[in-house]
């Protein structure tokens, strides 16, 4: 079923059963050959796009579903819960956000019909790079206006997808750090084509990671990129990516839930069937008690993303909730990860049981999009009122 035939009125749990049922289609055998292969996992991000699941946020008149946040959550959370891995398409579900939200009438009608459709793939998003981390107002990549283009020259690193994505959504400076009235100042966000400016300057270099992420470093050596391209107000690019942020540590604190289910369920009918010394392994406390532990976390991680999910679709502001949805439920999920592995023991190092590859794969959310340090810095500043620590 598509998702396009579901009643916007009608629960969610009609979209989980139907996202499950897609992904019986990608048993775990298709998941561990590409883990092996580092490849990407076209076929379900083709079955995920056919069936509308990755616009649901784009709206009916763009030709996409026009669901709430809460809807992509839950669609993401399934994906993973159900042993696969969004993380090779999520981004299709928040960065057109900032083109939603900012872009002009012409730029919608252009992109937002093929991306809803899954004619252009929106999945690339060049923002970090390898002097600034974090640090974003650091950024070196530069856009020069000249005439009806900018030429782009820069570098970025950690850009996901680049390699099978027909778009990117690039944030450049267009005003030099030192010359903008504050650091948030002078930078800009473009709409890149890449199937043309890998014609004419641009280069993508893959990076091989300890799990299956199709991440990249890509540079720009005077890329031309037309002005028309421009989101929004040149040198406002900053607020636009944040008003993104809300939604992405959303959406990815879900997809940490549905981890966090995979590796509870998998542990608890391992330690019910598994005999050791006469008995299941699961009727000793030691093995109980680090489960049940994960559970209660991944529950009130659930919570947190469910709240933080109302007040994005209320349009009230959500910052904290999103941040600290976002630490709790990858918190929840490396504790269900960790249980998992101790209960397989050294199955779980086997390929053939998929922990170790979930194990791999949960890891990152502590990491990225953004680490849980800055989490914390964030509640100290903007909710507890303490000095900012950076």
């Amino acid at each position: 079923m598509s998702i396009r035939d579901i009643p916007q009125g009608e629960e969610i749990g009609q979209i989980r059963q139907s996202v499950r049922k897609l992904c019986e289609s990608f048993p775990p055998e298709y998941w561990r050959q590409l883990d092996r292969d580092h490849a990407y996992p076209s076929e379900f991000v083709k079955a995920l796009s056919d069936a509308g699941y990755l616009s649901v946020l784009i709206p009916e008149e763009y030709g996409g579903s026009g669901l709430p946040l809460s809807a992509a959550a839950a669609i993401l959370e399934e994906v993973q819960h159900a042993g696969a891995n969004g993380a090779a398409c999520h981004a299709q579900m928040y960065i057109m956000g900032a083109l939603l939200r900012h872009g002009n009438e012409e730029q919608k009608q252009k992109y937002l019909p093929g991306i809803a459709s899954g004619e252009l793939r929106l999945q690339a998003f060049g923002v970090t790079e390898p002097t600034s981390g974090t640090d974003t107002t650091s950024i070196k990549t530069f856009a020069r206006r000249d005439g009806d283009h900018y030429v782009v020259n820069g570098q970025k690193v950690w850009t996901s997808r680049a390699e099978h994505s027909d778009l990117m959504l690039l944030l450049a400076r267009t005003t030099p750090k030192e010359q903008a009235a504050k650091r948030t100042d002078g930078m800009s966000v473009f709409i890149v084509d890449m199937r043309e400016a890998l014609k004419s300057g641009m280069t993508i270099k893959p990076i091989r990671t300890m799990m299956n992420h199709a991440t990249t470093e890509v540079f720009f050596d005077n890329v031309r990129v037309p002005a028309e391209n421009l989101i929004g107000e040149e040198g406002k690019g900053f607020r636009y990516i944040l008003s993104g942020m809300n939604a992405e540590r959303i959406l990815i604190a879900a997809e940490c839930i549905g981890d966090a289910k995979w590796f509870i369920e998998k542990a608890s009918a391992y330690a019910s069937e598994r005999q050791v010394f006469g008995r299941p392994i699961g009727q000793n406390q030691g093995v109980q008690f680090p489960i049940a532990r994960s559970y209660a976390q991944m529950r009130a991680a659930e919570l947190m993303v469910h709240q933080a999910a109302s007040l994005f679709e209320k349009g009230q502001d959500c910052g904290e909730q999103a941040n600290m949805a976002k630490m709790l439920a990858a918190e929840a999920s490396w504790a269900a990860a960790e249980a998992c592995v101790q209960t397989h023991g050294g199955f779980a190092f086997a390929e053939e049981y998929d922990v170790e590859r979930k194990f791999r794969e949960t890891r990152l959310y502590q990491v990225a999009p953004i680490s849980t340090n800055l989490i914390l810095s964030y509640v100290s500043e903007h909710v507890l009122g303490m000095p900012r620590s950076y």
